[in-house]
């Protein structure tokens, strides 16, 4: 199972986002676990996930986010895919982040 985190300020962007790439990943036949935490939440967070998409109004924090999650792939949302709220896109980001 592939376990995808998205960190955000809790915001209704980003819940509706986890909702289309949990969509995208059942359409793709993926088993995953999708969900989003703040990122005070996330600094308690004690699953192992495979990657780590931050929103892009955490762009500030992305080394705090990395530190906090040292051996995952950690990036920011691309603000058009974010902006859209872009489930596919999203989804092929963070898969690309753990084929890497």
């Amino acid at each position: 199972m592939i376990k995808i985190l998205l960190v955000c300020n809790a915001g209704m962007s980003t819940s509706i986002l986890v909702e289309k790439m949990k969509k995208e990943a059942e359409s793709k036949d993926i088993e995953s676990k999708i969900w989003a935490l703040s990122s005070s939440e996330a600094r308690s967070l004690e699953e192992d996930v495979n990657a780590v998409l931050v929103a892009p109004q955490l762009k500030f924090a992305l080394n705090d986010i990395k530190n906090m999650f040292e051996n995952t792939p950690v990036d920011v949302i691309d603000m058009k895919i974010y902006g859209t709220i872009d489930g596919k896109l999203a989804l092929e980001k963070a898969m690309g982040m753990i084929k890497k």
